[in-house]
């Protein structure tokens, strides 16, 4: 088994479940301890455990990441100290709504979460790095970011937000050792997906190449080889594991 990231400090948010509990626990297995932050006391409870079970270190930060100060006093009582990967992985579903239904509430609470939680913890911990004179930081977006969809516009907008500050950011921080990628899932096997029943998970996996979805772990590969020395090549970029939907670039 690669311990690629032994030693290191990876903070996760939205670790409770689904792509977040698999960086978690696949970030242990490669040797990292981890900062877990989710609303959810259980889940991240629970998750806590399972890294516990691999032989690393976990602390937890029950709050919504979108809370600005909340997040500050929750990491300011943590005793991992630096954090040396930062994995912005908080979300909600877009619940396939129709532009015309999404109201300024829905609206803010989607950038609130997606946008302006990763915004500012990544404002948090980049001091931190900076000294270090290193750092990993990778936002997990949507291949809906990148192509849009016909609904769920406020979700594919926030996502496509999660890219312009990846892009951003990784010209920025670079002369400080801090590498900031994206990556951009296609369907993927979780609760969060799973809200309205598997008939449409199964209708979007059908449109890809594989014909399939991807299960949580083989988006954490993804995310962890990122955080690796393996990728400390890699900055600005946008990977998107998505079963051939869609296919972009040159």
């Amino acid at each position: 088994m690669t311990k690629s990231l032994q030693d290191k400090v990876a903070l996760v948010t939205g670790a409770g479940r689904g792509i977040g509990r698999a960086v978690a626990l696949l970030m242990a297995e490669r040797g990292a301890d981890i900062l877990l932050l989710d609303i959810d006391p259980n889940g991240v409870k629970d998750v806590a455990s399972e890294v516990a079970e691999r032989g690393r270190k976990a602390l937890t930060c029950v709050v919504d990441v979108a809370d600005i100060d909340g997040v500050g006093r929750s990491l300011g009582g943590t005793a991992l100290g630096r954090v040396d990967i930062l994995v912005n992985n908080a979300g909600i579903s877009g619940r396939e709504a129709r532009f015309s239904d999404i109201d300024e509430a829905r609206f803010d609470r989607m950038m609130d979460i997606h946008v302006k939680g990763a915004f500012f913890l990544t404002q948090k911990v980049v001091p931190g790095m900076m000294s270090n004179g290193y750092g990993r930081i990778i936002n997990i977006s949507s291949n809906r970011g990148m192509v849009g969809y016909s609904r769920s516009s406020h979700y594919c907008a926030a996502k496509a937000a999660l890219i312009g500050m990846t892009k951003a950011w990784a010209k920025e921080l670079a002369p400080h050792g801090i590498l900031v990628n994206a990556v951009a899932p296609g369907v993927v096997f979780t609760e969060m997906n799973t809200w309205n029943g598997m008939a449409p998970l199964e209708e979007e996996a059908s449109w890809n190449l594989l014909k399939r979805w991807a299960e949580p772990e083989e988006i954490a590969y993804t995310v962890a080889f990122l955080a690796s020395p393996e990728a400390d090549f890699i900055t600005g970029q946008v990977i998107s594991p998505n079963g051939g939907d869609p296919i972009v670039g040159l």
